[in-house]
Order: C-alpha cells, then structure tokens, then sequence
C-alpha cells in the first residue's frame, strides 16, 4: 500500500449526522475510509454508516465491543451486516471474548476486520497503575496485542509509539491502526502519546487515524492532502 490515501482514515468525530456529511463533501475524493466512533453512531445510529457505504466510502465503525462473549459476538454481526470494513473490540475482554468476536466476522458475508483496542492512546503509566495495571503501557500493549491475534483477531490498534515493538513481537501478519496522529508541531490536547504521521508508517503502522488536524483545520482537504503526502513520504 503506497497510496497515502488508503491508509489514511479520517475520524468522524462530530454530533450529528449533518456535520459529518458536511466534512465528507468537504474532504470529496481526498479521503475514501473514515471512523465512525460512540459520539457520531450514538447521535445517528446505523444509518450513517450506511450512508457512508452506499456512498463508496469505507468505514471503521469503532464502538469498541466489551462484554460477554455471546453479547460481543452478536454484535460484531450485526455491524458486519452493515459492510463495515473495520471494527472494534477492547482486548480486555479476554480470550473468549476476542475469539467470539473474530469468529462471527469471519462467519459474516462482509468479513470485517475485528481489531483489538489494547490501551487508549490518552492514557499513560501512570493512568494504568491507577487501575491496577503493572507494569508501564507497553508491556501492557505488548500482552493484550498478543492475546488478540492469538484468539483470532485481524488486528490491533495502539499507539505508534508502541509500534516498532509491535512489529518485532508479533511480526507483520496483522493489520496495525494507530490513532494519535499528529503533524508535527500538532496541538496533542488529551492525547498522551502521540506520533506523526511519518514516524507512524516508519514503525510499522498499516492505517493511520486522524481527527481534528483535518476536521478542525481552516482546509480540511489541505490537510488531508498533506497528511497523505507525508506517509507517501514515508513509504
């Protein structure tokens, strides 16, 4: 995959459904994948995503899944009918969980890619120890991403910072999404670690997701443009 545009998917991240077919216009052919998230699918439901498929446009429908298998699984089928290409699932859940997920994506007609959400990339350490989690964020990244592709997972998302390691433990039979990208000398906000888009592709990462740089910036599609040229850049 060279062409920056395919790796880049766009995070809509808004309120309702007439600023994300307003950003999408904007964007036109710049940008073909984008991140359905809780704000935008509790606000619209599924017909969003349906819109957006019909509009030829992939999506990542990132509702991260936790519950009992059973629950998980019924779900991960119902999003699959709707033609997403990406879905989530926190690796948290466990063995089980991850299994049932990854088994009723590949039972769809759609498959999806089931990704595993290790750690968020707004917590740090320090957040981790808060809840009881050892160990600092990238052995923890390092166990959960593990424990996903071994119960059958597609992929994983996690911070490029934790990429490179990824890679080396792992090896390159998964597909790897990172969030918190940011250009360089890119406001981080609530992002506790963040990496630029070069960086990103250079550590291994498959698909790169970005939110405000383009949603928030003066030219959306100035930005995107960019932001694809620089993991072109990097390829």
């Amino acid at each position: 995959m060279h062409n920056g545009k395919d790796r880049l998917i766009v995070a809509l991240d808004v309120a309702n459904a007439e600023k994300a077919r307003a950003l999408v216009l904007g964007l036109g052919d710049t940008v073909s994948f984008y991140k359905v998230g809780k704000e935008l699918f509790t606000a619209e439901g599924p017909s969003v995503v349906r819109d957006l498929v019909a509009g030829g446009k992939k999506v990542f429908l990132d509702l991260k899944f936790h519950d009992i298998p059973n629950t998980v699984a019924a779900a991960v089928r119902t999003a699959s009918s709707l033609g997403v290409s990406f879905l989530t699932v926190h690796a948290g859940g466990g063995s089980k969980m991850l299994k049932a997920a990854a088994e009723a994506a590949a039972q769809s007609s759609s498959k999806p890619i089931v990704l595993a959400v290790t750690v968020l990339t707004s917590l740090a350490s320090a957040d981790l120890e808060e809840v009881g989690v050892l160990g600092g964020v990238e052995a923890q990244v390092l166990r959960l991403a593990a424990l996903a592709i071994n119960a059958g997972c597609g992929g994983i998302v996690a911070s490029a910072q934790e990429a490179a390691r990824l890679r080396q433990s792992l090896g390159a039979g998964f597909t790897l999404v990172t969030p918190g990208i940011r250009p360089a000398g890119g406001i981080a906000a609530d992002q506790a670690r963040v990496v630029t888009p070069e960086d990103a592709i250079r550590a291994g990462a498959n698909y790169l997701v970005v939110g405000r740089p383009i949603s928030a910036a003066d030219n959306p599609q100035q930005a995107a443009r960019s932001i694809t040229q620089q993991i072109e850049n990097a390829c």
